[in-house]
């Protein structure tokens, strides 16, 4: 029934290591990890699809059905679907990404059969019904009115697409209210039989579980889906890892809001998931902006009072990523508030970090790699991503090694890189659009 990995691989062979995967007839893959003592599973189907893969006259389409899947099939209503789990105190969710989708459950390990049945039904049989369709873009249209309500939000958004300029990437992950208007139940569903495919299905669990009964359960629910589950068919290939040219959009773009507080992003194009830097970039964003000790934090809101909120963030694609540094500040500030974002990052390059707040900056991403692990929905997520970003397993042991050997010349020589490339300054606030804030 299954196909074990290989030590080639990367993931763990030993029958009774926690962590297991296996390949059923059609390509799916089922990643487990046994969490001895837990009563509960949280399981998770994922598409490696996102709103990057979008075609032209299909944008939003992801999101779009991420909602619509919870709308019913041929034998569950939507109703039936929201009961099965509120019946047995389980909730389920999805989420859409750039790069992926996941539909997830977090349940009693009792109840995984009837979790996993519901949701290879939605996956694999969406009805994907016109006026559902149509009640839901409404509901979306709420959803993206309420995220540019949050000038914060509005700024993140708008920051990726002035750093990643026309890649798709750029594009925001929900649709715009426009294009949701737009889109058909015809574009919808395309995109919905090009990729919904069991070549294309990952399914992770974590939890009290025995990978064995996991993948019965998955192939016995897909096989009522009436998918057709080939025995020698494959998986899709992950990603191409080559790293695409990045052309910002604008050094500088100002997105007028009536607001109290003006929303700064300053930053530039990072690295991709997979860079061996990535490990440097964890320190280096920990110690610039990743806690209250972190330079962001003291530098402008302890010793000088300018921001309650004020931090840096890193996120990385299979192509491209980005770095940004972020700060909440009155409207007359702006300019300054920006000129000591681009000094704390210029400062790093120049200097580096001294051996205390290296060790502060391991410190506090070791802690937080352990302590983050100690759920089930974290360990689910960290198969998929696993599984779809890396195609290795990498354990706690190996990224709490990793952490510790980054040195801090690989941190100075990552801050120069990213200190000596276009940089972009997105703000949000009650200002013209043509406001240069003295740059």
């Amino acid at each position: 029934m299954t196909t074990p990995t290989t030590a080639a691989t990367g993931w763990p062979t030993a029958p009774d290591s926690p962590v297991r995967r296996s390949v059923l007839p059609g390509g799916v893959r089922v990643l487990t990890e046994a969490m001895p003592g837990q009563r509960a599973v949280t399981v998770g189907f994922w598409i490696a699809v996102g709103s990057r893969d979008e075609a032209a006259g299909e944008y939003g389409s992801t999101h779009f059905l991420e909602h619509l899947l919870f709308k019913g099939t041929p034998t569950r209503s939507a109703l039936d679907i929201a009961a099965a789990f509120d019946a047995v105190g389980g909730e389920s969710n999805a989420a859409t990404a750039k790069e992926s989708t996941c539909y997830y459950a977090h349940v009693l390990d009792e109840h995984l059969p009837m979790a996993i049945d519901t949701m290879a039904d939605m996956v694999t049989s969406a009805s994907l019904d016109p006026d559902e369709l149509e009640q839901e873009r409404t509901v979306i249209l709420e959803e993206l009115a309420m995220a540019s309500d949050d000038p914060a939000d509005v700024a993140h958004e708008r920051f990726a697409e002035a750093v990643l300029g026309d890649h798709p990437l750029g594009r925001p992950i929900g649709g715009t209210p426009e294009i949701i208007r737009s889109v058909g139940r015809a574009a919808v569903a395309a995109h919905y039989r090009r990729h919904y495919r069991p070549d294309e299905l990952v399914v992770t669990a974590a939890g009290s579980l025995d990978h064995d009964a996991v993948c019965a359960l998955v192939l016995a629910a897909l096989r009522r889906s009436g998918w057709e589950l080939e025995p020698d068919a494959v998986p899709v290939s992950r990603r191409p890892e080559t790293p695409a040219v990045i052309t910002p959009t604008t050094d500088l773009l100002v997105v007028q809001r009536p607001v109290e507080q003006a929303n700064i992003i300053l930053g530039t194009a990072g690295l991709n998931a997979t860079d061996e830097r990535r490990f440097a970039l964890s320190v280096l964003n920990a110690a610039l902006g990743g806690g209250m000790s972190s330079r962001l934090f003291q530098e402008i809101r302890e010793k000088r009072g300018l921001a309650y909120s004020t931090y840096s963030f890193a996120a990385g694609y299979a192509d491209a990523g980005y770095v940004g540094l972020y700060a909440g500040c009155s409207p007359a500030r702006v300019a300054e508030v920006r000129g000591l974002l681009e000094s704390e990052l210029a400062r790093l390059a120049e200097s580096g970090l001294d051996a205390d707040e290296l060790d502060r900056a391991k410190g506090q991403l070791r802690g937080g790699l352990v302590l983050g692990l100690e759920d089930t929905a974290s360990r689910m997520s960290r198969l998929g991503r696993a599984e779809l970003v890396h195609g290795r397993f990498i354990d706690l042991d190996e990224s709490l090694d990793r952490v510790q050997r980054v040195t801090s010349a690989q941190v100075t020589e990552l801050a120069r890189s990213l200190a000596s490339g276009p940089r972009s300054t997105v703000v949000v606030g009650p200002f013209e659009e043509n406001e240069t804030f003295g740059l």
